[in-house]
Parts: C-alpha cells; structure tokens; sequence
C-alpha cells in the first residue's frame, strides 16, 4: 500500500479495530487512529482525511446495530443527519479560515468539563428525561457548530454529541448512544466528501482500516446494548479524559504559553 510494510499495515488495522469498538460506544477512537497514521509517516492533511474513512465505516456498522434493536428515531434523526452532514462538509472547507490554536485551547477545557457531566451527574439512565430545548431550536443552534467542529477537527466530537443529546434533549443513555453515532456519522461523511474530491484519501489503507474498524464496531455496539450505563458512562469518561490529557501534552498546544505566561514571576 503505497510503500508501507505489512507490519505497519497491521499495527494501524489492529489500532482501527480497538478505536472501532470505542468509537461504537463513547466516541473519540480518531484518539488512536490519528497518531497511528501520523507514527507511520502518512501526511497530516491524508492521515485526518484517511481516518474519515475508517471513522465512517465504523459509525455505519454500529448504526445497523443500534437500528436492528430499534434506539435510532429514524424521523426526526434524519434531518438532524442532513444538517451534521452539510456543516460537516462546510466544516472541512473552512479549514483555512479557523485558528487551530484557539480550538486546541479550548477542546480539553470542554472535554473535561464533558467528563466531569458524565461522571457527577446523577440521574443519567435508560430513562428519557424532560428536553431543556425543542428539536427544531436543536437542529439550528446545536448540530451545525457540532458538525463544523466535527468537519475541520474532530477530536472529541461524539463526546459532545453524547453530553448535548442528554442534556438538552434528554435522551436515555443508550439511546443517547445511537442518536451521537448517527450525527457523527452525518459530519463524517461530509467532511470526507469534501476530503475525497480534494484527493487527499488515502483509500486502500482507509478501506483495510475501515473493514477492521467496523469489526470493531459491531462488537462495541452490541456490548452498549447489553451492558447500558454501566459501560458507556464511565467509558464516555475515561475516553474524554484521555483525549484532554493527549492535547494537553502537546507542546505545541497553546495553553502551555498561557500556564508559562500565569507562573512567570512579577
């Protein structure tokens, strides 16, 4: 495949399978994939736009497991599915208009402040709970900035799908679970659109990838099924704080000025 060794394409497919089973249930498995691709000398623009594949085609194999045991609301989820997908697409256009530096400062405060959601409030169950926010005012506030987050960046966006969907719409967590993956699927696949016809796939590698990610997918899935809150909360939670830690670690990211600039002396 274009000059990588076989066992590099194993260790990626192996990455794609476990990210696969974690994207199923909490979101955020792009955490694995995307450094993955990087380590293996696949340029930033065609490791982020590979991984669109890979992400892609393990949402579709968790979302026909989640619509077989009927959490999907086939209605009123496909418009919000159109609109992820069209803000997805613009969201990878507008790339070059957006400070990455702004938006890596402020993903790990969100995504902690996700986690600390997940892991302190009570209450998060099975059960559907009163909506803070009709769909309609959801569908035109909520998803666009979501799905434009999702197109040019992406890290974490499931995460956010997965706290707005119980928060201000009050979904079961299951539940809440399906509904995320078939937004995040709408963003994915509009941000890879725009990344196909850019050229920038790396196809066979993104399909081998995708094939061990929906694998993945299918068995994440039927655990979220079977096992409920009790295993998506506290993954949801771990996976949020992984990530935060991740970007927190880069030295490029910009809070490492901001903290340098608060414990300079004087």
């Amino acid at each position: 495949m274009s000059g990588l060794e076989w066992d590099t394409i194993a260790l990626l497919t192996g990455t794609a399978f476990l990210a696969g089973f974690i994207d199923s249930i909490a979101g955020g498995g792009g955490l694995l994939t995307v450094p993955a691709l990087l380590i293996a000398g696949i340029d930033p623009v065609t490791a982020v736009a590979t991984n669109k594949v890979q992400g892609t085609l393990s949402i579709v194999s968790a979302l026909v497991t989640y619509g077989r045991k009927g959490l999907i609301e086939w209605r009123p989820g496909l418009p919000m599915l159109l609109i992820a997908l069209v803000f997805g697409g613009f969201g990878a256009l507008l790339i070059q208009f957006f400070s990455k530096a702004v938006i890596a400062a402020l993903i790990p405060v969100l995504l902690i402040s996700v986690a600390l959601y997940f892991g302190l409030m009570r209450g998060v169950g099975e059960a559907d709970r009163k909506a803070r926010l009709s769909r309609p005012l959801f569908l035109t506030l909520i998803i666009p900035p979501l799905a434009l987050y999702d197109g040019f960046l992406g890290p974490g966006a499931g995460s956010f799908y997965a706290a707005v969907l119980i928060g201000l719409l009050g979904l079961g967590i299951t539940r809440m679970t399906a509904m995320a993956k078939l937004l995040n699927g709408g963003s994915n696949l509009g941000s890879l659109i725009v990344y196909s016809l850019a050229g920038a796939v790396h196809w066979p590698l993104g399909l081998a990838m995708g094939a061990a990610s929906m694998t993945g997918a299918q068995i994440g899935s039927h655990l979220a099924v079977r096992q409920g809150a009790r295993l998506i909360r506290p993954l949801i939670v771990i996976t949020c704080c992984a990530l935060s830690i991740k970007m927190l670690a880069d030295p490029t990211n910009p809070l490492h000025w901001l903290f340098a600039f608060l414990s300079f002396p004087g």
